[in-house]
């Protein structure tokens, strides 16, 4: 596959909205094609030759029969039947759609690890003004010279004619979640032999980025708001995180507080970036691993290495159903297996090499990201001896209340010690809210000191 040209990381500057710091980015010669052979985010809209994956024909456009807003989303797809299994005993005649921690997946547990296979439906959409925003950065949009920012875009994808891997992730990062919201994103760590503890995590996000009518410059370089609390278990109750998601985290990193209920403080949280562990995860999830991948790039090279054909997690409706206990779903080693669902994506390939001179746990990340939502579906992590090591699965659904595309259920896996640590599980809690009208003014440290408190 030919690879496209990669955008150099320059060094370290300001955070400025001047037209004399863009770098690539816009297409306003282009726009029509969002409406003719590219989706509105910039997707192919067409099929491919095998007839194996669909033209994209609007996603899921409304709710299906039964839903009432509050549901665990109804799988629209019910009625399909899986079309094949790909198991150990036969992944290798799947091998060029396949990636290569999917197959190390299959050499790891190959008494019990299986993918089902299911018709593709590219049930990927989101509301019409993120299109109609989308058409508009299009015309305007561009990345800070380092890549760490982006200019001159609002609310929908920022690139949707992406031409370097910067433009891409930040696609990602922008990817519509709602202007705020409430989730329950439950975490396990199973040991090896699959005995686990479900640690409760109940998080706020508050997106300024998707409110109408504002800017960058409204915004003040502040992409969200995330408050998380812990619920349980009852040794680390009431444990609270707070971070302010900056737009560009080499000019202004994250910043970050917690609150320890023993202690009835708040302390900055400088390490909540990078390769630090994640809340409770046993160190198997770094904090830059949340949503797949966030917060700065400026660690590693970049490159888009192409398109390819890849069996990724789809639809998978059944996993969040809300008639499952977390016994039904945690097994040694991985997920129940009958409860996933997998289809044949285009995914756009983006690799990250670590860069001379720098520090990361990873050597190495290949990213596998969906070409109708720009979620990242797929990672392949290598360890500092460039050996694959961790891999990574984002479990995702059409939330078509929104709507919006996003993970249900993410899958970190340890290669090597056997184990894994799965977060975003709420069957048994309410279901994720989008359009929650919240304020800033409740994710201040003095906010936060007041509401550990309660």
């Amino acid at each position: 596959m030919q690879k496209l040209t990669r955008i150099a990381l320059a060094s370290c500057i300001g955070f400025t909205f001047g037209v004399n710091q863009a770098w690539a980015g816009a297409k306003p010669m282009e726009i029509h094609r969002l409406q003719n052979d590219l989706t509105p985010v910039g997707a192919t809209r067409a099929g491919n030759e095998d007839g194996t994956i669909p033209a994209w024909t609007g996603g899921i456009t409304e709710p299906p029969a039964g839903y009432s807003p509050g549901d665990h989303h109804p799988d629209p797809f019910s009625g399909d039947a899986v079309q094949f299994r790909i198991d150990s005993s036969n992944y290798q005649q799947y091998a060029d759609k396949l990636t290569t921690g999917q197959q190390a997946m299959f050499q790891r547990y190959p008494d019990s690890y299986f993918m089902n296979v299911y018709q593709t439906r590219r049930s990927a959409s989101f509301p019409t003004r993120v299109y109609d925003m989308t058409a508009e950065n299009a015309k305007t949009g561009a990345l800070t010279q380092d890549g760490e920012g982006v200019l001159n875009v609002a609310e929908g994808f920022p690139f949707p004619f992406p031409e370097s891997a910067q433009e891409l992730i930040w696609n990602h990062k922008l990817k519509y979640k709602g202007i705020g919201g409430v989730r329950y994103n439950n975490q396990v760590a199973p040991t090896a032999d699959g005995s686990y503890s479900v640690v409760k995590l109940r998080e706020e996000l508050l997106g300024l980025y998707y409110k109408e009518g504002l800017t960058l410059a409204d915004i003040g370089n502040i992409l969200l708001y995330f408050y998380q609390v812990v619920e349980a278990p009852a040794r680390l109750a009431g444990n609270v995180l707070l971070v302010h998601e900056t737009l560009n985290q080499v000019d202004q990193p994250r910043q970050a507080w917690i609150y320890n209920p023993g202690q009835r403080r708040v302390r900055r949280a400088p390490n909540v970036a990078y390769d630090n562990p994640g809340t409770a995860s046993d160190g198997l999830r770094t904090n830059d691993m949340t949503d797949m991948f966030n917060g700065a790039m400026d660690r590693f090279d970049w490159e888009v290495v192409g398109k390819r054909e890849i069996y990724v997690p789809y639809n998978s409706y059944k996993v969040h159903s809300d008639d499952l206990d977390y016994d039904d779903i945690v097994r040694a080693g991985h997920l129940n297996p009958d409860l996933m669902r997998y289809e044949l994506h285009r995914v756009w390939v983006v690799d990250a090499r670590l860069k001379d001179g720098t520090r990361h746990i990873n050597s190495r990340r290949t990213f596998y990201m969906d070409e109708d939502s720009y979620q990242i579906m797929l990672i392949d992590h290598y360890d500092r001896r460039g050996e694959l090591w961790r891999f990574s699965e984002a479990h995702s659904i059409n939330y078509y209340d929104v709507p919006t595309f996003w993970s249900t259920v993410e899958v970190h896996h340890d290669l090597q010690s056997g184990r894994y640590v799965a977060t975003g599980l709420d069957n048994q809690d309410s279901v994720n809210t989008f359009n929650v009208e919240l304020s800033a003014g409740q994710y201040t440290p003095q906010a936060l000191r007041k509401r550990g408190r309660r």
